[in-house]
């Protein structure tokens, strides 16, 4: 009779496994920032585009006091934000799926989102910096993140 060593989940020896792969030095902090990174785009995704279907039905809660040069109408602002919203949350799930085209359109997504969210200024302030502010921490967590120390 011979025993095998294979690792089975929730075996002694995928703890074994497990325990090595922490001892040699993978970063809890590198899968943290992935996962910080996948949820906080998921959520501002699906608050952007929250913001850009209230921009398309109720049109008349942004208010505009002065104009800007880059001042668009805001059923153009209500696409624009439900678009790039959509995109970051899916972009959001793939990084937490752990695929490296996630991270890096969501690094480009994040972004598009911070200059959209800059343009965005004058209709809605303190949710546009808001949102430029965790778009900051993605890009910050995504680009620091490192998969191969994650893998160890």
């Amino acid at each position: 009779m011979s025993t095998s060593h294979q690792a089975t989940p929730g075996s002694q020896a995928d703890y074994r496994d497990a325990t090595a792969r922490s001892a040699t030095g993978a970063s809890p902090l590198a899968s943290g920032l992935a996962l910080f990174a996948g949820i906080v785009m998921i959520i501002a995704g699906i608050f952007q585009a929250v913001a850009g279907l209230v921009a398309l039905f109720q049109n008349e809660l942004y208010v505009v006091g002065v104009t800007y040069v880059f001042s668009f109408d805001v059923t153009a602002w209500g696409w624009i934000h439900l678009l790039v919203g959509a995109l970051v949350a899916v972009a959001g799930g793939a990084v937490l799926m752990g695929h490296l085209w996630g991270r890096v359109i969501g690094i480009g997504l994040a972004s598009l989102s911070m200059i959209a969210n800059f343009l965005f200024v004058p209709y809605y302030p303190i949710w546009s910096l808001l949102i430029i502010a965790l778009d900051v921490a993605v890009i910050w967590a995504l680009c620091s993140y490192d998969r191969e120390a994650a893998r160890r």
